[in-house]
C-alpha cells in the first residue's frame, strides 16, 4: 500500500507539473489582461508540433527543440495578439469565447491537413528513458525531469511577474490603463510581452506533454477542459493558486484511475466542485 501510493503521488505530481505548464499561461493572460482565450491550447500544440518536427524529421536534440517550442508558440502568440486580439479587448465575454473557440477548430483543421489525425512521438534522450528504483519504488527518469521543470518554471514566474519592475507596469496597466499611460508606462507593448510569455509556456507544456498524453490535432480541443479546470479552482492571475490547484488535481486524478477505476476521470470534476462551493474564487483568486 505504502509502495503504491507513493507511485501515485509521484505520478500524480508530475501529471500536476505538466498541467502547471499548460495552464498557468492562460491565467495570467486571463487574470491579468482580462482576455478569455479558449484558444490557449493551440498554443500548445503549435509547441508540440514543433518539437515533433524538429526531432523526429530533422533529428535535433530533444532538450534543443524546447526553447524553440516556446519561441514559436510565443511569437504565433503575438501575431494573434497584435492582428487579431487586441481588437477584442473591449468585447464582451461571449464574443471572445466565441472567435477563439474558432481559432481552436481552424488549428485543429491546419494540424489535421498537415500532420494527419495519427498520435504523434518525438524521440528523448536515454537518461530520459526509464526510471531509478528506490527502495523498492520505480520512478520514471521523463516524469522527474517533468517535475523539475515544472518547479523551475514556476521559481521564475513568480520572480518575473511579482518581483520585477515589468510585473508591477502589467498589474498597474490591468488596473487603469489611462493612469498608467499617463505614468508613461507602455501599456501595449506590455500586453504584448505578457500575451507571448502565456503563449510560450503553453507551448513548451504541449511540447514536454508528447511523452506523456500523446498529441494529436484534437489536442487543443480534449485538454482545453482541463486548463480551464485549472484556471478557475486556482484563481484567475494567480501563480501560485495555479501551482496548487494543478497538483491537486492531478493527484487526484490519478488516485482516482488507479483506486475508483470505476469512475474513470470523472473524479477531477468531482473535486474540482468540492473546492469551488468551498471557494468560489479559487484557492487563491480574489475575484
Amino acid at each position: 500500500m505504502l509502495s503504491s501510493a507513493a507511485g501515485v503521488l509521484f505520478d500524480g505530481f508530475a501529471y500536476g507539473m505538466l498541467l502547471f505548464l499548460l495552464s498557468v499561461g492562460l491565467s495570467v493572460t486571463l487574470g491579468m489582461m482580462n482576455f478569455v482565450n479558449l484558444a490557449h491550447c493551440s498554443f500548445a500544440m503549435v509547441g508540440g508540433y514543433v518539437t515533433v518536427s524538429l526531432a523526429g524529421r530533422y533529428g535535433w536534440p530533444f532538450l534543443a527543440t524546447l526553447p524553440m517550442a516556446f519561441a514559436a508558440a510565443a511569437l504565433v502568440s503575438i501575431i494573434l495578439e497584435r492582428t487579431l486580439y487586441r481588437r477584442l479587448y473591449r468585447a464582451s465575454d461571449l464574443d471572445q469565447c466565441l472567435f477563439t473557440i474558432g481559432i481552436v477548430f481552424m488549428s485543429i483543421a491546419a494540424y489535421a491537413w498537415f500532420y494527419s489525425t495519427e498520435q504523434q512521438s518525438a524521440p528523448v534522450p536515454g537518461w530520459l528513458q526509464g526510471a531509478h528504483h528506490v527502495g523498492g519504488m520505480s520512478f520514471a527518469n521523463y516524469r522527474v525531469f517533468l517535475i523539475v521543470v515544472g518547479l523551475a518554471v514556476t521559481a521564475l514566474l513568480i520572480l518575473f511577474l511579482e518581483k520585477t519592475r515589468f510585473g508591477a507596469q502589467v498589474r498597474a496597466a490591468v488596473d487603469n490603463q489611462r493612469m498608467a499611460r499617463g505614468l508613461g508606462i507602455d501599456v501595449d507593448r506590455a500586453f504584448m510581452i505578457t500575451f507571448a510569455l502565456g503563449g510560450g509556456l503553453a507551448g513548451l507544456g504541449g511540447a514536454l506533454s508528447i511523452n506523456v498524453v500523446g498529441l494529436d490535432p484534437t489536442f487543443a480541443l480534449a485538454y482545453l477542459v482541463y486548463v480551464l479546470i485549472v484556471v478557475a479552482v486556482g484563481g484567475l492571475g494567480s501563480i501560485g493558486g495555479s501551482f496548487a490547484a494543478a497538483l491537486v488535481l492531478g493527484i487526484s486524478d490519478m488516485a482516482g484511475k488507479y483506486y475508483f477505476p470505476w469512475l474513470g476521470a470523472f473524479l477531477i470534476y468531482l473535486v474540482m466542485v468540492a473546492l469551488l462551493m468551498w471557494r468560489p474564487a479559487g484557492l487563491f483568486g480574489k475575484r
